[in-house]
């Protein structure tokens, strides 16, 4: 399904499951205009072509004890795709790294990286972080707050 062709009931399912996952299929129907199992029908088929690509819950990090949010941004050596494939491997298979982005510029990558404290971060980049196969170099800038968390808007 592509993107371009999503029709006004798509686009308003979509955003009304963005604002609240957990609505229900009755409620959700009612909002947007359809039988119940019209809606399901569209929803599956949101979720089978790949639009929907998981339901999940937004957790705050300093509730459950995670005060340190950083942007961490890490140069690979040497370049090329065995090492990026091989350092995405790995950054998959640890918790604490939230988000990993492969970006332009000066740097290879940018981690979005939770830790609890000041020295739980520091032991995660030295022990963890840079024990990653191909990691050169890292820089890391501590997130003091976050202005803005959201979702893209379904155009």
């Amino acid at each position: 399904m592509d993107d371009y062709n999503l029709d006004e009931k798509q686009k308003m399912i979509l955003s009304l499951l963005q604002e609240n996952s957990l609505i229900t299929n009755n409620d959700l129907s009612k909002q947007v205009g359809l039988s119940a199992s019209a809606c399901l029908g569209r929803t599956k088929k949101l979720f089978e072509s790949g639009i929907i690509k998981q339901y999940a819950i937004v957790i705050d990090h300093f509730k459950i004890g995670y005060n340190i949010l950083t942007l961490t941004f890490e140069t690979l050596s040497p370049h090329n795709r065995e090492m990026a494939d091989t350092f995405v491997r790995k950054v998959n298979e640890i918790p604490q790294i939230i988000e990993c982005h492969n970006i332009t510029g000066n740097w290879d990558y940018c981690l979005k990286i939770v830790g609890k404290d000041m020295d739980d971060y520091r032991n995660f980049v030295l022990d963890i972080l840079l024990e990653i196969p191909g990691v050169e170099k890292i820089e890391t800038q501590i997130v003091l707050k976050s202005e803005k968390n959201s979702f893209p808007p379904v155009l």
